[in-house]
């Protein structure tokens, strides 16, 4: 574990480590205090009580204990309120991400290591093909990815699950099998059920996935290099949240370049929806173009360029005394033709201030 810290660049010391009571977790939990304490390293392990179950708080108890016999410093964190009675597995993993995303706060601590392993890489890898994803969902999950600042690490990736189990046998260990897995009415599940008919008919094995997405986040690598590199070279930036392309060099642009320019620029919270990005490409393609909103975004044209800023709920007028005002405080816009709702963003901006 201490190499893939070392091959990601991960320089904190102090590591969080989500821990359900699962075998996954309770083995990364395990296997960070055993190797990497040694390297001068500090594991905390944090639980979150969802309540979904009336055994939530028991199995939460018994990771307690667990981590005491193993001098772990334990959080158990209570996800409060009213449950949603719909996409119950989406808001609670957001709820249990945002609820150790905010104790990391309060605790100054910026790595969360969590326990997905080979299997659930493959189990995400088949579920977004099942939706007819494209490159960047069939990628699945990164080694590293990030939770609104808070860096998530997956040092379990390419780990077969059994094989952690082996390691908690080994040490006496029992841990909570979580019932829900069992309910085929979640796809993932079904997919469960599904990988060893696969791999014995097909040769289809989790190793082979992992394989596929490796590849597959190679060449994504490769596409948001390109795209990072046309950020100050043909996607211009005003202030903080205001962007403005060249409309002729934006048409001849490949529609994947299109499509993940126009997803970042309108990315809130969340990448907006692909089939909203793809009517807005499909509009942008068609002239005229008459403009349009994405992800609270306003994407309109002025002066042969594409503009983008933050939706404009306020209609107010600006004066030229305030835009002068302005670009007297800010040099770098007297000499620019800056769209009327362009100049209202960052005047707006400016205000926030």
């Amino acid at each position: 574990m201490q190499n893939f810290l070392v091959r990601h660049r991960i320089k904190d010391k102090v590591l969080a480590v989500a821990v359900s009571g699962g075998a996954d977790s309770l083995a990364l939990v395990l296997q960070a205090q055993e190797q990497l304490v040694l390297y001068g390293y500090k594991i905390i392990a944090l639980t979150v009580n969802h309540g979904l179950r009336p055994s939530a708080a028991k199995e939460a108890e018994y990771v307690a204990q667990v981590m005491q016999r193993f001098n772990i410093e334990h959080h158990i964190l209570v996800w409060q309120g009213e449950k949603p009675d719909t996409g119950m597995e989406e808001a609670a993993r957001q709820a249990r991400y945002s609820l150790i995303k905010d104790w990391c706060d309060e605790h100054n601590i910026g790595v969360l290591l969590v326990a997905h392993h080979l299997r659930d890489q493959a189990e995400t890898f088949l579920m977004r093909l099942q939706r007819g994803s494209g490159l960047q969902g069939l990628c699945s999950m990164r080694e590293v990815s990030d939770f609104k600042g808070l860096k998530i690490l997956r040092p379990l990736l390419r780990t077969n699950p059994e094989v952690l189990k082996d390691y908690l046998r080994s040490k006496n260990i029992k841990w909570v099998e979580d019932e829900s897995n069992q309910n085929t009415k979640y796809l993932r599940n079904k997919i469960r059920k599904f990988l060893p008919i696969m791999s014995e008919n097909t040769g289809i094995t989790l190793e082979r996935i992992d394989e596929a997405t490796t590849n597959l986040q190679s060449a994504d690598d490769f596409i948001e290099s390109y795209v990072s590199a046309l950020f100050g070279r043909e996607i211009k930036q005003y202030g903080t949240d205001v962007f403005c392309i060249n409309y002729g060099n934006y048409l001849q642009w490949h529609p994947e370049i299109k499509f993940r320019v126009l997803a970042k620029l309108c990315q809130k919270q969340y990448i907006p929806r692909a089939d909203s990005v793809m009517m807005a490409i499909k509009a942008l393609n068609t002239l005229p173009f008459g403009g349009l909103t994405l992800g609270g975004r306003e994407i309109f044209t002025a002066y042969g360029k594409i503009w983008i800023v933050p939706e404009l709920y306020s209609k107010r007028k600006s004066s030229r005394a305030e835009w002068k005002e302005f670009t007297q405080q800010n040099a770098q816009y007297k000499n620019i033709k800056i769209p009327h709702k362009a100049r209202l963003a960052l005047l707006a901006i400016k205000e926030e201030k």
